[in-house]
């Protein structure tokens, strides 16, 4: 029996680490780099922050189109590394209260990481202030002096470990066919022999009775044979109720062919033998697998045959399969000539009737061969 392998693994994404740092700029003489120009600025020292370096550059007189003519203060953080990668930073631009020592974020919803590519075509600077220089002035600057807290934030990526397999146990396949074969083959603990054709058969009644409602009342009902002596099996093979006994055991045809396995012509009889002794000992499971075998190997020459088969053992849906292939067959004269059509319209003709009725209501042209050699079916 195939096995099928699962292996199961597991991956951990920790969270991301972030570094954060304060770099305190002082601007002395604040007055004194006003009205120079709009792209004017004054660059902080270089400082660092989780490896990479960075700068602020502090526009007095704003920068470019923001500068509305000298009224807004603009500053930026810009990236000075390069050959890092992309880096995921966020800047929060503080200006302090003089009057109080506190620091307060100039523009809160300027605070948002943001995606730096010094490498790449992407940004290098991050937009961190732009405040009017009434508001500016007004509240921060005392004695000609402004200071500013920039707290860079650097979200680093995500840590994953290794991935890694569970552990797991392998179970290997069924091998409860292949002991109860060997319980079969052994003999060990049977309590039943069967008499066939000259041939003892062993077996347990308890296996018997559990697969078959026949056996069962056989072997444990009230009626139950009680003794040494082999039970008589009448009216079959050895070989056939060797194959019967073997699929009772491992619900297998035979040795080498497992359950559903498409027979050659050639072992047609001794399936259509096992139909018989399946139905005679009510092993639906059987019989419904020796249905499907003949159903898939159907020609011109045994469906007639096979149709008498499955009509005298109670297999409606072999007899169903059996008048669809006739009905969709293009050579019905091969079909009559067959000797399994003669006899079926001599032993069941009111079988073959139903099957000339069936086949008209679908549209088919029978010979007029045909229609003679059933007898009373003229009507049909």
């Amino acid at each position: 029996m195939p096995t099928t392998t699962h292996v199961k693994t597991a991956s951990t994404c920790r969270p991301p680490e972030t570094v954060q740092g304060t770099h305190v700029f002082d601007i002395l003489g604040y007055s004194e780099h006003r009205g120079i120009g709009a792209h004017y600025s004054i660059r902080s020292g270089v400082f660092d922050v989780a490896g990479y370096n960075w700068v602020i550059f502090f526009y007095p007189d704003g920068y470019g189109e923001e500068a509305g003519g000298f009224d807004f203060v603009s500053a930026y953080l810009r990236l000075l590394s390069n050959g890092c990668g992309k880096v995921r930073a966020s800047c929060d631009l503080r200006l302090v209260n003089p009057a109080t020592g506190v620091a307060a974020s100039v523009h809160p919803s300027l605070v948002a990481v943001r995606e730096l590519d010094p490498d790449g075509d992407g940004s290098k600077v991050c937009h961190c202030m732009c405040i009017s220089r009434g508001e500016l002035e007004g509240t921060y600057l005392r004695n000609d002096r402004l200071t500013m807290e920039c707290v860079v934030t650097v979200r680093k990526e995500p840590r994953v470990s290794k991935t890694r397999a569970f552990p797991s146990i392998r179970v290997p396949g069924s091998n409860l066919k292949r002991q109860l074969a060997g319980l079969l083959e052994s003999r060990e603990g049977a309590d039943v022999a069967f008499a066939v054709a000259g041939e003892t058969f062993a077996a347990h009644r308890l296996v018997l009775a559990m697969r078959s409602p026949v056996f069962k009342a056989e072997l444990c009902g009230p009626m139950r044979e009680v003794g040494a002596r082999p039970i008589v099996i009448e009216d079959m093979q050895p070989d056939v109720f060797r194959a019967m006994l073997y699929f009772i055991y491992t619900d297998s045809m035979d040795h080498n062919d497992d359950l559903g396995r498409d027979y050659h012509s050639k072992n047609c009889d001794m399936v259509r033998h096992l139909l018989v002794a399946a139905d005679r000992y009510a092993i639906e499971r059987l019989k419904l697998t020796c249905q499907s075998i003949l159903c898939s190997n159907l020609d011109m020459k045994n469906v007639a045959t096979t149709l008498a088969l499955a009509d005298q053992h109670h297999c409606d849906r072999l007899k169903q399969a059996c008048v669809e292939f006739m009905c969709c067959s293009n050579n019905m004269e091969a079909v009559v000539d067959t000797q399994g059509y003669k006899d079926l319209a001599t032993t069941s003709p009111s079988v073959l009737a139903d099957a000339m009725l069936r086949m008209s209501k679908v549209g088919k042209k029978l010979t007029k061969r045909a229609l003679g050699d059933a007898p009373n079916n003229k009507s049909a």
